[in-house]
């Protein structure tokens, strides 16, 4: 594969990343009520996720998502279903989160698999981000290049590594943000916040 394609998906991949969207928002509400550590756990979830999209784009099962309507909108409820069960979850944190010790740390530590999870699913369980890869990587296969499937795979590794960097990047800048968790204002913001971004992400794709 050519330098100046790879340069050019990476240019794109990180600008993409970069965004404003609602993977960035999530991670860093989580950094921030509970510990760069956490939104770290997330955002391997996250990652992982992109690998799974990255697998069906290249072996062509998006194209099936894409044709099939029923499957589609059977994906996309399960998705929104897991959301809104996550936005519930973030409803009932809020006792917990309010028990921050003097120094200003918080009792829950976090857990590694129910945060994997958290990011695994929210990814996974979005069509619309396979279909986004399917859309995204072909732009970047050339013929020269070698194998189709083997520049697919390549691509969405690179892709994971920066977006590895950028959202971990996010995750440990929140976490220094954590001595604003004193002020009850920031605490109820950044609460609600994260409920709004499972409920928002829930309802395009129950709207879509």
């Amino acid at each position: 594969m050519e330098i100046s394609v790879l340069f050019s998906f990476l240019a794109a991949a990180i600008a993409l990343s970069f965004m404003p969207g609602s993977d960035n928002l999530y991670v860093f509400t989580e950094s921030v009520t509970k510990g760069p550590r956490k939104g770290l756990y997330v955002v391997l979830g996250l990652m992982t996720g992109v690998l799974v999209h990255t697998t069906l784009a290249a072996t062509g099962l998006a194209l099936v998502l894409r044709q099939n309507q029923d499957l589609f909108k059977a994906v996309s409820w399960a998705g929104a279903l897991y959301l809104l069960y996550l936005a519930w979850q973030a409803y009932r944190e809020k006792p917990q989160l309010m028990q921050i010790k003097a120094a200003g740390t918080i009792q829950q530590k976090p857990n590694f698999w129910a945060s994997y999870r958290k990011g695994f699913f929210m990814n996974v369980l979005n069509p619309k981000v396979t279909l986004f890869f399917l859309a995204f990587l072909p732009q970047f296969v050339r013929p020269e290049g070698g194998p189709a499937l083997q520049q697919f795979l390549f691509l969405g590794l690179l892709f994971i590594l920066q977006g590895s960097v950028v959202f971990g990047s996010v995750a440990l800048l929140a976490g220094q943000a954590r001595q604003l968790i004193k002020n009850p204002v920031f605490w109820r913001v950044t609460y609600w916040l994260k409920i709004f971004i499972l409920l928002a992400l829930a309802l395009f794709l129950l709207l879509d």
